[in-house]
């Protein structure tokens, strides 16, 4: 966890933040790919994409100071993403779906993170769950904002609810015998099923559609 301090005793939730803030990274600079923009200009997007989500979580949770200013471990996650990017952009490139594949595993273990950080921080589980959810899709709401697309948010595919659904498991588990660590892996692994499923099969919600009162 962002927590953790101590550098010889990183916990499995802390390895979950390194990598999570890594994807985001790459899901962020990814985005701006057929932009035409500098390499400076995609850093600056995988950052703000890294770090975005945990950031309003830390604000809203009114834990201070931010994740990523009081632990630098998290800047050098960020830096290992983008370089990633940057070395292998011809092979990802080749990869139509590099994008939501890593968007994908990042919502998945940012969400397990901030519903675990939440409930450290003593909230009630359910908003312990709507922090995980943030903590999850407002990087990529930023990364979609910056990249002048519509926030996938606000698209009809499923996206907020798989984070809403790991979030919950977690929170069951860890209130059971099951070890924190499996509770951790099976949410985000949820997460990821189902998103994936989603993108694969078309699942949507319904619309709210407001033609009926015009």
């Amino acid at each position: 966890m962002a927590k953790s301090k101590n550098q010889t005793d990183l916990k499995f939730l802390y390895w979950v933040e390194l990598l999570g803030t890594t994807v985001f990274a790459i899901s962020g600079a990814l985005a701006v790919r057929k932009m035409n923009v500098d390499w400076l200009g995609a850093a600056f997007t995988g950052f703000v994409t890294a770090i975005g989500g945990g950031t309003l979580r830390d604000v809203l949770l009114n834990a201070y100071p931010l994740a990523w200013i009081n632990d630098g471990n998290i800047l050098w996650a960020v830096l290992v993403g983008l370089v990633l990017t940057f070395a292998f952009y011809p092979t990802l490139e080749k990869l139509s779906k590099t994008l939501v594949l890593f968007d994908t595993i990042g919502i998945g273990l940012f969400t397990v993170l901030g519903t675990e950080k939440a409930l450290t921080l003593g909230v009630s589980p359910f908003i312990a769950i709507i922090m995980g959810m943030f903590s999850a899709i407002m990087g990529g709401v930023i990364r979609d904002t910056l990249t002048n697309r519509t926030p996938v948010l606000f698209r009809k595919e499923i996206y907020a609810s798989p984070c809403l659904s790991g979030a919950l498991l977690f929170v069951v588990l860890s209130y059971t015998s099951v070890d924190r660590d499996v509770s951790a892996l099976l949410g985000i692994l949820l997460i990821v099923a189902l998103r994936l499923l989603a993108v694969r099969f078309e699942w949507t919600l319904p619309s709210f559609d407001r033609s009926g009162a015009e």
